[in-house]
């Protein structure tokens, strides 16, 4: 039977090896010692709270250890963790806790002010403080731990289906979704992504995204732990510090956003740490600009691409490092295990080179959305294939290519138009940093495209000149009509750019 208490199984085998390194305290944790606090939070919970195997624990913090003891300590005590976002307003988080009928909260000092204005409106059993408590009555949790969660075991184990935690989606195109995360899900990315990926005991990842998104749990965090490996936590994203941490613990395979690679290749650093080390990089969450791929392999790292939902887990691709070159702009071949397929409009494959919805079916899947049967419904079809709203081609070799989001996808004279595409040659054009396009209203056409872009510091751009830089690599009907020229982008945590509020722009502009 298959459950994801993988720490659990990792610390009989390796208890004495370092699992993490807390870079903001310089604290090191060996399994043995991660393993007895992630009990000791699964025994406050069941034992402490009295809560009960399925009730849901919202966690509210940066990245510290205390998070990973709630990862842990939901894989052993069957209570469901849904982590909560800690740029969300007060307003957003509200519609989550009561969505989810959360029972309890955690949080830190940096979010008080927040959780004081979430006590006012929700009705939450129990909120409890890592740090100073925003109500003297709230609990401190090293105190629970110690008192509440004493003992070195769980008297229990979890069934593959029950439900590991709620990851609720960013909700920019409408209200935020839980997507019901099984422990077969959580268990089974851990190992395909060690097996796929190739990860061993003697790899050290850096982790500085957010460990509230699915990225903090699938990418590196669970498959690091399973290898034996070790885990570099940071509590938020500095280029310096992470150069430094990459250097000073040798690190050996780090994931990041192409937005984070971008600062992070522009940093001082970036010119002289060593990365003898290093394995490879890998970039998710949105499209890799070619010219990213290319910066690192001048410092001799490879840079790959990756592909992942939330619902279908981070990690659904792997490559090789000379694959990584010779088949840039790829995410891939498939995991082991893992069906793919590209369906058109009317449900029925496509074939190599042809743009097509991305679908996927296996044991990496999710069970649906919480309380939301007609968004599951319309996701899963009966046959268990998700539809990702991605669309995809590949090629003869059973490489994939992500084309864009459906949603994304303009039609311009009855043809359909990929904003990925224009954008990933926009970002080849040596005076911008930043670009992204969307589909508007036009009287001849039905749409046209309208590039937004940023330039590279100090330097000017002219829209004239990015139209004939265009129209030299491609068809005429795919180039922006209009180019605004922005500071910046408005992106999410993981590097999305949020088009909904580059389309309200527009709409006030055109109304001006």
């Amino acid at each position: 039977m298959i459950c994801a208490d993988i720490l659990g199984e990792r610390s009989r085998l390796s208890p004495e090896r370092t699992a993490v390194v807390e870079v903001a305290t310089g604290r090191r944790f060996s399994y043995q010692e991660l393993e007895g606090r992630a009990v000791s939070c699964a025994r406050m919970w069941l034992y402490g709270l009295g809560l009960r195997p399925g009730d849901r624990m919202g966690i509210l913090t940066g990245n510290r250890v205390e998070f990973l003891d709630a990862i842990f300590a939901a894989a052993k005590s069957g209570v469901v963790l849904v982590p909560l976002n800690t740029r969300s307003t007060p307003h957003e988080l509200g519609f989550i806790i009561r969505d989810a009928a959360i029972k309890g909260i955690m949080y830190d000092d940096a979010n008080r002010g927040t959780v004081h204005r979430l006590r006012a409106t929700i009705d939450v059993d129990h909120w409890i403080a890592f740090d100073e408590p925003d109500d003297p009555g709230d609990p401190d949790y090293a105190d629970l731990v110690l008192t509440r969660g004493a003992g070195t075991s769980v008297r229990r184990r979890c069934r593959p289906e029950d439900p590991y935690c709620l990851l609720y989606t960013s909700g920019t195109t409408g209200r935020p979704k839980g997507v019901i995360t099984p422990h077969r899900q959580v268990a089974w990315n851990a190992y395909n992504t060690v097996a796929c990926w190739q990860l061993g005991e003697n790899d050290v990842s850096s982790i500085f995204t957010p460990l509230y998104h699915a990225g903090g749990l699938g990418a590196f965090l669970t498959p690091v732990i399973l290898a034996g490996g070790t885990v570099v936590l940071h509590a938020a994203f500095d280029a310096e510090e992470v150069w430094r941490t990459i250097e000073s613990e040798r690190c050996t395979v780090v994931l990041g956003v192409p937005t984070i690679w971008k600062l992070l290749a522009e940093a001082p650093a970036f010119a002289t740490v060593d990365l003898s080390h290093v394995r490879w990089f890998i970039s998710g969450g949105a499209p890799l600009p070619r010219h990213l791929i290319d910066v690192f392999r001048e410092r001799g790292v490879v840079l790959r691409q990756g592909y992942g939902l939330t619902e279908v887990g981070v990690n659904c691709f792997a490559m090789s490092d000379d694959e990584a070159w010779t088949k840039a702009g790829s995410i891939g071949r498939p995991f082991m295990f893992t069906q793919a397929k590209v369906i058109d409009e009317a449900g029925q494959e496509v074939g190599p080179g042809e743009v097509g919805e991305l679908c996927f079916r296996g044991p990496h899947v999710c069970n649906g959305y919480w309380n939301n049967p007609e968004a599951t419904a319309a996701a899963i079809d009966r046959r268990g294939w998700f539809h990702t709203g991605d669309m995809a081609t590949y090629d003869e070799d059973g490489f994939y290519t992500i084309a864009g989001r459906a949603k994304d996808m303009f039609i311009s004279g009855g043809v359909n138009v990929y904003p990925a595409e224009i954008e990933s040659q926009l970002l080849q054009h040596p005076v911008l940093a930043d670009a992204a396009v969307i589909g508007v209203p036009h009287e001849t056409w039905g749409e046209v495209g309208v590039a937004y872009v940023v330039p590279v510091a100090g330097e000017k751009v002219k829209p004239k000149a990015l139209e004939s830089f265009l129209q030299a690599r491609l068809a005429r009907y795919k180039v922006p009509k209009e180019f605004i020229i922005r500071n910046s982008l408005p992106r999410t945590d993981y590097g999305k750019v949020v088009k909904a509020e580059l389309v309200e722009d527009w709409k006030r502009r055109s109304q001006e």
